[in-house]
């Protein structure tokens, strides 16, 4: 099992986290239109040519859920119990077609669980960068992760 336990982590841990991902059109398309998002900046090439960016955005919530999705392998698979919350999410910069993804994570909270003694919960920073090393994603992720043993 790839994921840690509550007691496993610290404050302060830091993964960058192996994976990398190219943002493909079809990627933003499936994405968009299952989610029934019709915003012309994702779907039509001519709205985001006059755009301000010249060129098609990918979906916001894309880029977060991928974000989010690259992280989990390396820190709660396994072992979460639930996600509780996400927080102070922003997207300082845009994510083009072909943008090529890496993430990382820290450890910024522990706390016991009140309600459940066989869990704690885990806040993370979770950031996305783009090849050019710019940060195009980043939030805080509470999970509520199991201890060891439980």
């Amino acid at each position: 099992m790839a994921g840690r336990y509550f007691d496993e982590w610290n404050i302060g841990d830091r993964i960058e986290h192996e994976i990398r991902r190219t943002v493909t059109e079809t990627d933003n398309l499936l994405f968009s239109t299952m989610t029934h998002n019709p915003q012309p900046l994702h779907l039509d090439v001519e709205a985001a040519k006059a755009s301000e960016f010249g060129q098609i955005l990918v979906n916001g919530t894309f880029t977060f859920s991928l974000m989010v999705g690259m992280s989990v392998g390396d820190t709660t698979l396994g072992t979460l119990v639930a996600n509780l919350g996400y927080d102070k999410l922003v997207m300082p910069k845009p994510v083009f077609i072909g943008d090529t993804m890496r993430a990382t994570s820290e450890v910024v909270e522990l706390k016991e669980s009140k309600s459940r003694p066989n869990a704690g919960i885990v806040t993370f920073t979770h950031e996305l960068i783009n090849q050019r090393d710019e940060v195009v994603c980043r939030c805080l992720r509470s999970a509520l992760i199991k201890k060891k043993g439980t």
